[in-house]
């Protein structure tokens, strides 16, 4: 008997690879909802870890004692056993800094300050250039030890 015959198609050949299981609508909607609030949850996380500052301040008040100085004052939260730093300004009516200080916030002693030690009041006389309209702290930083 002879064996030279046709080899017999299989139905993979014919029609194609059987195509992977699918999920329905709703478990597709499902997932993508936990992966949403997964993403959500993360991103807060992360948020709240690094959006927090090691140093805050909050201007209280300025005067200009006519032209050439004005006096600022200021609050800075921080750690009371950390040192920093402030940068002051004064303004003039054109937005365009007239004066320009920056100021050592150091430790804080027990007793002192509010909240703990934490938030310190700080008042600084910086000298102007010329007239200035407004005062304010542009931005604080803790100064690392060397």
């Amino acid at each position: 008997m002879s064996t030279d015959h046709a080899p017999v198609p299989r139905v993979a050949n014919r029609y194609g690879a059987p195509k992977p299981a699918r999920l329905r609508p709703g478990s597709r909607r499902w997932l993508l909802w936990v992966v949403l609030g997964i993403a959500v949850v993360g991103t807060a996380l992360f948020s709240l870890s690094v959006g927090t500052p090691a140093v805050s301040s909050k201007d209280v008040g300025f005067k200009i004692d006519g032209s050439g100085v004005a006096r600022v004052d200021f609050e800075v939260t921080k750690d009371p056993e950390a040192t920093a730093q402030c940068a002051v300004q004064v303004l003039n009516e054109s937005y365009a800094i007239v004066g320009w200080k920056i100021v050592d916030i150091p430790m804080v002693g027990p007793g002192q300050g509010f909240n703990d030690g934490r938030t310190t009041s700080h008042s600084v006389d910086i000298r102007t250039e010329s007239d200035g309209v407004s005062g304010g702290v542009n931005a604080c930083w803790i100064v690392q030890d060397s």
